[in-house]
């Protein structure tokens, strides 16, 4: 029997609970504290499942996550109100200095490349923001200017699928000199459309084209609630909070509040849990089997642990050893077995990180590329080499839903239409939900239980979630609450409520990632205030009084000036140095920095980052400098691969000195002239020669110097670690470098 190449996706869509936390009853009211339930539910739920409801052929498999819904339905009802709502409802004759104050800073918070510059009245806006500053926009803007930017937030937030209604048509076409009764309406058309998000879910399910999954309660780590001594499986010599968490019996609670959740939004059990950032271990399985889940799903990374393989990609990022992933397992638990997907990490992130920054039809037809070449590689390895697959083969791609779609053209719907048009017409690729996939081909592999890797989507460990300083003294945070509502007994879910929820909610991950390094945002405060008001909510329903380490920041929130990448970035090679562009980016202080050489360095500071298709370096200068003169004519990258034995060389360059790192021996060597803005690129050959190389790299020199170099250009395999010097010539002859002592090291995605 010949089949087709099966592939589920998998989207996840979450939002952590947002609530204020001021008294023991706060989880029944309607103050919140940030917008995002609101504002991802007009643009980014909906419209997903109505896009894939014009492909009836196309199956997809999406996940709501219980603390979503729940706060869905707050807005749906008219009694949730977050900041951001009650100013664009108030009338702006009548905001306060700090109102006004917070609608500067806020109001413009859209990736401005595809929500705001492509509307010329909120792109003057934004600019006037850019460029004159929030002083001035405070002092100059008339009510009128504040108007049109509350309208026009609220608007953008609302997915381009819905702007032939004719309300929203005339509001595009309006434009500007928007009033209090059309910011109101506005926010109606937002609740509209909020309420229709649950019922289509329901209705394309109970149709068969979709399947809704669910999610722990309010999205907790289980394997960590478990026993936090899970974060030493994958980082033996990790530091731990100084208190261990182990309430196990939480998980239970989780599953249970979830599950009837679902039943009675959904009319059926769920099948399917997509654990909490993908996070499992072995102590967790029997309870979702006990629960009566059928499967759930994990990353590669936790595959590759279990199997104690680590999975090799080629150069276009294509796995070698397809037959391992692309298949379900059966995990055996004392309550039955589990079936258990795990999801191909590369493809899962080229959509969430990489196809915004691609024309559409480029991007669709790239992920359809892959997945034609996974057939062709799981062809080539049947006993026959047929020409179409003699068993069944799932290829899971699982994914974050709502925040990737901001980056893309019209929020990802010239993509998704290209890629569902040739979906449904593709021959040889029929996509599933995983359900279907399992009833109709059940796990033949099987792995013990014992046998599963505990970690998550993360590079298979927990290290995003505990072991930094800031998230341990969070873990101590909720032993210490976890532990006076031991000591009630008395306090159940039937008599106090109250409590048991704000547990939940404090147990959610989302604080966990925001605190310490790793990630950051410009609401990291806010994240830090909820997760205490949730402990403290504890306290309050308990009638204990709360610790007075809860009226402190678990950190500081000051930002900082150098930190590593925080995620991928896609800039526009322009050098201009964009703000939102490089806002994720690692960052080095060249200029002032702690050793000598660089004090009054015309350069800076040094921005460097990746996506999956290039490396990206920037580099910020004093005002006012000339290339050639202020600094030297000549600038060198000089890329080092430690652990790689390749032909390498010494850096081409005349008066080097002898020392680390300028004494190292480089494969690659990128080299601009300042005063041409022209650039040669150079690979190391035998006899440490080196040898001129076409390069499709990009550059620009203008308020700052951008930088793009693609990975096709470093011939350098996935996941591998390099390392980059930057060097000042003058005519080849070495002057200075930075960052100085040392390099600039990154990994490729």
């Amino acid at each position: 029997m010949s089949h087709p190449l099966y592939v589920a996706f998998i989207w996840h869509q979450h939002q952590p609970l947002y609530k204020k936390c001021r008294d023991r009853f706060s989880l029944t009211s309607g103050q919140y504290r940030l917008p995002w339930v609101r504002l991802h539910g007009t643009k980014d739920y909906l419209d997903l499942v109505l896009m894939l409801e014009r492909y009836p052929k196309l199956h997809q498999t999406v996940n709501l996550v219980p603390s979503l819904i729940l706060q869905l339905e707050d807005y749906i009802a008219g009694t949730a109100f977050d900041p951001y709502l009650e100013v664009a409802l108030t009338p702006t004759e009548q905001l306060s200095p700090g109102q006004q104050q917070f609608i500067i800073e806020h109001f413009f918070d859209a990736h401005h490349r595809t929500m705001i510059d492509p509307h010329p009245r909120y792109r003057q806006l934004y600019q006037q923001k850019q460029e004159k500053g929030r002083t001035w926009c405070q002092e100059n803007w008339t009510p009128q200017d504040y108007s049109d930017l509350l309208a026009w937030h609220n608007l953008v937030w609302i997915d381009p699928l819905f702007w032939g209604d004719p309300d929203l048509e005339q509001w595009l076409k309006q434009g500007q000199n928007f009033s209090l009764g059309d910011r109101q309406r506005i926010f109606s058309k937002q609740k509209e459309i909020l309420s229709r998000i649950i019922p289509q879910h329901r209705k394309m399910q109970e149709a068969g084209q979709l399947e809704v999954t669910t999610t722990p309660y309010t999205h907790p780590i289980l394997p960590l609630l478990a026993d936090t001594n899970a974060g030493r499986v994958a980082v033996p010599g990790m530091t731990l909070p100084q208190q261990r968490f182990q309430w196990a019996e939480d998980i239970p609670r989780h599953l249970k509040k979830a599950w009837d959740l679902y039943q009675d939004r959904f009319g059926r059990t769920p099948r399917g849990l997509w654990p909490s950032e993908q996070s499992v271990s072995p102590q967790i399985l029997p309870y979702i089997t006990q629960q009566g889940f059928q499967w759930t799903c994990s990353d590669e990374a936790v595959l590759g642990w279990s199997l104690k393989h680590f999975f090799h990609r080629d150069e276009v990022g294509n796995i070698s050893e397809p037959e391992l992933l692309y298949r379900p397992y059966r995990l055996e638990t004392p309550y039955g077995d589990l079936a258990m997907v795990f999801r191909d990490h590369r493809l899962s992130d080229l959509i969430g990180f990489t196809y915004g920054s691609m024309k559409p039809k480029q991007a669709s037809a790239d992920l359809v590329g892959h997945l034609d070449a996974i057939a062709r590689s799981l062809k080539h390895r049947q006993p026959d080499s047929g020409t179409s697959l003699e068993q069944p083969w799932l290829v899971t791609i699982a994914l974050d839903g709502e925040n990737c779609w901001e980056y893309y053209q019209q929020d990802g719907l010239p993509f998704l239409e290209s890629l569902y048009q040739t979906l449904s017409n593709h021959p040889e690729i029929k996509l599933v939900t995983v359900s279907e996939f399992i009833e109709q081909f059940p796990p033949t592999a099987t792995m013990p239980a014992n046998q599963l890797h505990s970690g998550s989507w993360v590079d298979g460990s927990f290290t995003t979630w505990i072991g930094d300083p800031a998230k341990n003294r969070a873990w101590d945070l909720l032993t210490q609450a976890r532990q006076t509502l031991a000591k009630h007994p008395e306090a159940t879910e039937e008599n106090n409520p109250e409590v048991w929820e704000a547990l939940y909610a404090a147990e959610g991950s989302d604080w966990f990632w925001w605190f310490g390094e790793g990630h950051s945002s410009h609401q990291d405060a806010i994240f830090d205030q909820l997760f205490r008001e949730h402990l403290s909510a504890i306290y309050q329903a308990l009638n204990e009084p709360i610790p007075a380490n809860l009226k402190q920041p678990v950190e500081s929130h000051k930002a900082k000036d150098q930190h590593r990448p925080e995620s991928f970035i896609h800039p526009v090679i322009d050098g201009i140095g964009d703000e939102q562009d490089w806002e994720k980016a690692g960052r080095i202080e060249v200029g002032g920095a702690r050793g000598t050489m660089h004090r009054n360095s015309t350069i800076q500071r040094i921005w460097y980052g990746v996506d999956h298709l290039n490396f990206y370096l920037r580099l910020d200068f004093q005002k006012a400098w000339q290339p050639g003169k202020d600094i030297p004519a000549e600038l060198h990258l000089l890329w080092f691969y430690p652990g790689i034995t390749w032909h390498n060389s010494p850096a081409p360059l005349i008066e080097l000195p002898d020392q680390a790192p300028l004494n190292y021996l480089f494969r690659h060597q990128l080299g601009i002239n300042l005063l041409t803005q022209s650039f040669w690129f150079q690979e190391a050959g035998q006899h440490c020669q080196w040898h001129p190389r076409p390069s499709r790299a990009q550059m620009a020199l203008d308020q700052c110097l951008e930088v793009a170099v693609p990975w096709a250009d470093l011939h350098i395999q996935p996941d591998y670690p390099l390392q980059l010097v930057v060097v000042l010539a003058d005519q080849g002859i070495f002057q200075s470098y930075f960052p100085e002592s040392t390099l600039v090291s990154f990994q490729a995605p």
